[in-house]
């Protein structure tokens, strides 16, 4: 009996994992099929479990991955650390919350060979939850800018030229620059960006978004958010296979 995976989300119509999902299910002649579940609350959650009797796991998106956590049975230590999930599977009827951004982001740092670096992270959402995570795992100091700083966040006003030096490694954690607002990119001074410094990109569509673009017309290294997403869906499918 073919077993169902799929993502919940809003919106999933342009989601990477279906069509990553069934051409890997197709190359290995497995038997799962990946389906989009565009959910309008994430209470309409429960009549998914109720109604999908061959679902053995979900990938979990925007705008649900906390929202998502009092229907799960058990959380891994990384999703309760971060109060985030992008990853259930199904065992018995129990549901099973993991977080594979941690893996994905973990495994950027280490292609780019980041060690003991200053971070700036850019944004303050359920993604820059994760990249704060890695980098105290790693020994990065990081600071984090906001549109609404609280606690030890700064305001994209106080960064200046000298930040962007002591702080080399510019992350972006907001949507901003997302296929459907190419346009737009945080609000930091890239006039002072240089060959120094590595601008970092969770977006992964476009592949050069306007982030990315103004560290490459002034030398700096660039890195977008391709390699993240491969990884964290490798890991999601470990983690649904039994392999992790």
């Amino acid at each position: 009996m073919t077993k169902v995976l799929g993502i919940i989300g809003n919106p999933v119509a342009k989601s990477f994992s279906p069509t990553y999902f069934n051409e890997k299910f197709k190359k290995h002649n497995l038997d799962y099929v990946y389906k989009r579940f565009q959910l309008n609350e994430i209470a309409e959650v429960e009549n998914l479990f109720r109604a999908e009797s061959r679902l053995v796991g979900l990938n979990v998106t925007s705008p649900f991955k906390e929202s998502i956590i009092p229907f799960l049975d058990e959380c891994s230590k990384e999703s309760i650390a971060l109060n985030s999930v992008n990853t259930i599977k199904i065992v018995k009827g129990r549901r099973l919350g993991c977080n594979t951004d941690v893996i994905g982001f973990r495994a950027t740092l280490k292609s780019l060979g980041v060690q003991a670096q200053q971070c700036l992270v850019l944004g303050s959402g359920g993604a820059a939850s994760a990249v704060k995570y890695v980098l105290t795992k790693e020994g990065h100091r990081f600071v984090q800018i906001s549109r609404n700083p609280i606690k030890e966040m700064l305001g994209y006003g106080a960064v200046n030229k000298q930040m962007l030096k002591e702080y080399p490694v510019i992350i972006n954690t907001t949507p901003l620059g997302m296929s459907h607002q190419k346009h737009l990119k945080p609000a930091i001074p890239y006039r002072y960006i240089s060959r120094g410094n590595l601008l970092v990109d969770l977006i992964y569509e476009p592949r050069v978004t306007a982030f990315l673009l103004e560290g490459l017309n002034r030398g700096a290294r660039i890195k977008n958010g391709y390699e993240m997403l491969i990884k964290q869906a490798e890991a999601s499918w470990n983690i649904w296979s039994d392999k992790s």
